[in-house]
Order: structure tokens, then C-alpha cells, then sequence
């Protein structure tokens, strides 16, 4: 693609769009369910091919980062709790690290890479 005079508003607008017609207002709507204004509608059909095909791509990024985020969801646990149930009650994951093969080392390394890029995980508590 060459990516000349690509619109950001227009690819932005798109990657926000449910493209199912409502048939309230017989326009597109937001994700969140708010209707596309006459205005976004016109702007949504005004997209190039170019315009779509940079948002779908963006949008199977995200779906992609997605689901990858929720399969490490499921496994960070599967792969802690062998060596969490090694160590005495209030270890936290620091005390089970030195602990690990080389090879759960590296999967938790992903893991972590992937649920917290930044190096913080929030986990939520039942309190």
C-alpha cells in the first residue's frame, strides 16, 4: 500500500465501527453502541479502499492482541501454582523465580511481557 493522503480521522472512525446497520437510524454505530451521526456517516462512507484496508488490518491487530492477552490470562496461573504450592504461605512470585526451570523462566517471562508490558500487573482481589 502506498499510504497517500490516508485520512487518520477517517481509518480512526472506522476502527470504532460496528457495521451492522441500526435499523433505529439506519446508519453504523460506535463499538459502544452510539449511533454514527449523519456527519460520521457520511465521513464512513467517504473512506477509500486504502482507509478500510489500514483499519481491518489494525482491527485483527487488536483482536489478535486480544486474544493472545487472554490465553496468558489462563496460563500465567497454570504455569505459578506448581512452584507457589512449593514455597510457604505469603511467597509471592519473586520467591518461586529462582526456583523455576530455565524453560518455565522463559514462558513466564512472555507471559509477563504480554499481560504487563509496562512491568506492573494488576491483579484484582475478591476484597
Amino acid at each position: 500500500m502506498t499510504h497517500r493522503n490516508i485520512r487518520l480521522d477517517v481509518v480512526t472512525l472506522l476502527c470504532d465501527a460496528d457495521f451492522r446497520r441500526r435499523p433505529d437510524t439506519n446508519r453504523w454505530s460506535h463499538r459502544d453502541g452510539r449511533p454514527f451521526s449523519k456527519a460520521e456517516q457520511a465521513l464512513a462512507f467517504s473512506a477509500t479502499r486504502e482507509e478500510f484496508m489500514i483499519a481491518a488490518d489494525q482491527i485483527n491487530r487488536e483482536v489478535d492482541y486480544h486474544r493472545e492477552y487472554e490465553e496468558a490470562v489462563e496460563a500465567l496461573p497454570k504455569l505459578l501454582l506448581p512452584y507457589l504450592a512449593q514455597v510457604p504461605d505469603g511467597s509471592t512470585v519473586s520467591d518461586v523465580l529462582p526456583q523455576m526451570s530455565d524453560e518455565d523462566r522463559a514462558a513466564y517471562d512472555r507471559l509477563r511481557d504480554i499481560l504487563a508490558p509496562d512491568g506492573y500487573l494488576f491483579a484484582p482481589t475478591d476484597e
